[in-house]
């Protein structure tokens, strides 16, 4: 009889052993991330309005080299292009111990751009540009003190 009453008992906690896995596996499913439904004019299923992104591009190195005497005594400096998203971005550099800070700007489909930086000593730039590809351009740069540049552009 307690071989009976052990074999019921056995199988009645299988049962519920069964039914619990079954009751807990039920409730898993996949939901994918920001799936909008068709039509639903940028809503995903959950209802929550779904926001494109743009791509952040990497910042554009800018290497200045001397071009004339007055740019031979400062020296040759790299100088960073940074969020150069849509034909603008803040352009930085240090050179002769002045840190300049200032904008690069192109026009939407052009390769010509400019860039103006000024000086924490009260020197500026001035430099034109122009980009031979998506990533790779070249140009000249003029500071107030007469120094001229070439700049080289990479990314």
């Amino acid at each position: 009889m307690d071989n009976l009453k052990e074999w019921k008992m056995l199988k009645l906690t299988s049962a519920i052993a069964v039914a619990m896995i079954g009751t807990l596996l039920s409730g898993c499913y996949v939901v994918p991330l920001n799936h909008t439904v068709p039509g639903s004019g940028g809503y995903s299923a959950s209802g929550t309005a779904i926001i494109p992104m743009a791509a952040i591009r990497a910042p554009f190195t800018a290497r200045l080299y001397p071009a004339n005497e007055a740019a031979s005594r400062l020296g040759g400096a790299s100088g960073i292009i940074s969020n150069p998203e849509d034909g603008h971005g803040q352009f930085s550099f240090n050179i002769g111990g002045e840190a300049y800070q200032g904008e690069a700007t192109r026009a939407r489909n052009s390769s010509k751009g400019l860039a103006n930086a000024s000086g924490n000593r009260g020197g500026y730039a001035r430099c034109d540009y122009t980009m031979s590809s998506a990533t790779l351009g070249a140009g000249a740069c003029l500071f107030a003190n007469g120094a001229r540049f070439d700049m080289h552009i990479s990314q």
